[in-house]
């Protein structure tokens, strides 16, 4: 078996025999395409012995034989319906080889010059160059309608955020040379774990943002514009000007949106009235101007159903402001409630007899599947949806001086709307590999992606060596090799110079980074909020973002990882219940 890979989810062999099927599957392999019709050859296995093998093994394949000579437009469209259909990466096969190429050359030539084409076959080993006069008819008729990519990249990032940084940097250590460019529109750059400590009145929020430009790797090209879709079929990105980019890979990290108007009447109030929410720049130190006036009434904190930006961020923001009106003295003449969409205060029931010891302490009213749903901030009212235990919803009116808001999170538009979204609008990716389900050439991760995992910083920072790693291994032909443990982290700053420090992984598994007797994160301290306040920043900007793997190296097995179902680990659920 002589494999030639031409692409990062395509390689072409010569004729494969129900053995060569197995040896394909250890390689990573995740379908076979024939191309070579039965009975060209007395000692060819027929398709039914590959399509037996291929069952035996757990792949995918299809029959899509090709009369040598004489590829036609049928043979085209039913190559490029497979190629959509069929998990990649993809092993196809003829006699040689060459029809398969072929038929991946003509697919391509709608985007790709016919130069750019016949120099991967020939770097694979093929001569397809009396295909020439019909690849360049084929791009010129693909050019005509404005389709062709206006430049490829090796690698291009949609996200200039955690996720997006971090992959690119961790990609250059592996491999230097690689051509790497990221796709984001924004020029200033934030640190949002800070926000949290903005609104509590520790950080101001000038220390959160960097110019984007500075923290750019060297050699990757920042294209300054904003994705508009996906054409992954065509290897392309489409930007909001209508430029397509296409890619060799692409990696999908651009975040989450906030849905500001999943709550009625929410927007026009924001910042004003007594209502306010971390979860933005500008609305951080307006949280901590109104912990700061507030001497009685009543302070409402919310959060809505998963998933969101850290599960733990809406009490955050509960804690530290109960902190400060109990220095105050006047935390006894303020009613706090804590109106939780979900059932549980926190989903890793580890960490919750030490927040419930802050709960009491503070007075705080636990209200659990309580959703918020519309706000009148001149009135100073809020509206809650109410679930009982046999699911009967109710609505509820509450009074407030004080609103703090974690807003719904959704899927951003132009991702739910693509063919890399899954039905709940993420991007479908495998939760170990971070590679996607149906693309072998895509990877997500990022609060974009679709692992069920806490959407942290701190999780970015495990996940980009481990796409970093399998995006190189694509780059070359490979199978992925590393795995993702679902890890999140959630610093839990129940007090002013207190940390109760949440690290899990899928499953709620507890997954420490440093030894208990370092650094127990199941009761509150005062070396995890040093952590946060002071090592974290520098963590983040200096190390994260330049792709210094410290304490974050990927795992790596020895062959593929076996597909599954990773358990939830986003730190939250929104089952009925009380505490735990």
């Amino acid at each position: 078996m002589d494999i030639k890979t031409i692409a990062p989810d395509f390689s072409v062999s010569p004729q494969l025999t129900a053995q060569d099927v197995g040896l394909a599957a250890s390689k990573g392999y995740r379908a076979i395409l024939i191309n070579r019709p039965d009975g060209e050859a007395s000692e060819q296995p027929n398709h039914e012995e590959i399509f037996a093998a291929a069952e035996r093994h757990g792949l995918n394949v299809r029959y899509i034989p090709v009369t040598p000579g004489d590829i036609t437009r049928a043979d085209v469209s039913n190559f490029a319906t497979a190629m959509r259909e069929l998990p990649a990466p993809v092993l196809a096969y003829c006699r040689t080889g060459t029809r398969s190429v072929s038929l991946w050359a003509l697919l391509q030539a709608g985007h790709l010059s016919a130069d750019s084409i016949l120099k991967t076959a020939s770097d694979a080993g093929y001569d397809i160059s009396g295909l020439k006069d019909r690849l360049s008819a084929e791009n010129a008729a693909g050019s005509s309608v404005g389709a062709r990519a206006s430049r490829i990249h090796d690698v291009l990032i949609i996200g200039g955020g955690a996720a997006g940084i971090s992959t690119a940097s961790s990609i250059l250590k592996r491999r230097g040379e690689t051509d790497i460019a990221i796709v984001e529109p924004k020029t200033e750059h934030y640190y949002q774990p800070g926000w949290t400590l903005v609104g509590g009145g520790v950080f101001n929020r000038k220390q959160t943002e960097r110019p984007m430009d500075s923290l750019m790797p060297e050699g990757v090209k920042w294209i300054r514009s904003a994705c508009a879709g996906f054409e992954p079929d065509r290897n392309q990105v489409v930007l909001e000007d209508g430029t397509r980019i296409g890619y060799r890979i692409l990696v999908v990290a651009p975040g989450l949106k906030l849905d500001w108007e999943g709550v009625e009447g929410l927007r026009d109030t924001l910042g004003k009235n007594g209502v306010t929410s971390n979860y933005l720049f500008d609305m951080a130190p307006y949280t901590w101007e109104l912990v700061q006036s507030l001497r009685g009434g009543k302070a409402l904190f919310t959060q809505p159903p998963m998933p969101i930006k850290c599960a733990g961020a809406p009490q955050k923001a509960m804690y530290l402001a109960c902190d400060a009106w109990k220095r105050r003295g006047v935390l006894k003449d303020i009613d706090v409630s804590f109106h939780n969409a979900g059932g549980v205060l926190f989903g890793v029931k580890e960490y919750v007899p030490a927040l419930m010891e802050y709960v009491k302490a503070y007075g705080i009213d636990l209200a659990f599947n309580q959703t918020l749903v519309a706000v009148d901030g001149p009135a100073k009212k809020a509206w809650f949806d109410v679930k009982d235990s046999e699911g009967n919803v109710t609505r509820q009116e509450q009074s407030f001086d004080m609103l703090h808001v974690c807003p719904p999170q959704t899927a951003l538009d132009f991702v739910a709307k693509s063919p890399l979204a899954n039905d709940a609008g993420w991007v479908d990716v495998d939760a170990e590999t971070l590679q996607h389900n149906q693309y072998g050439n895509v990877f997500g991760l990022g609060d974009a992606g679709s692992t069920p995992n806490a959407k942290t910083a701190a999780a970015v920072r495990k996940q980009a060596p481990v796409a970093a790693h399998n995006i190189v291994r694509a780059l070359d032909g490979k199978a992925p090799t590393a795995v993702y443990s679902g890890y999140g982290s959630c610093p839990l700053t129940v007090e002013r110079g207190k940390i109760v420090l949440a690290e899990f992984a899928y499953g709620g598994k507890l997954e420490p980074t440093l030894p208990k007797w370092m650094m127990n994160g199941e009761k509150p301290t005062r070396s995890a909020w040093f952590l946060k306040a002071k090592m974290l920043p520098w963590i983040y900007f200096d190390m994260m973002l330049r792709g210094k793997e410290t304490l974050a190296s990927p795992k790596v097995l020895t062959h593929r990882p076996a597909s599954h179902e990773a358990q939830d680990a986003s730190g939250q659920d929104n089952k009925p219940g009380k505490v735990a």
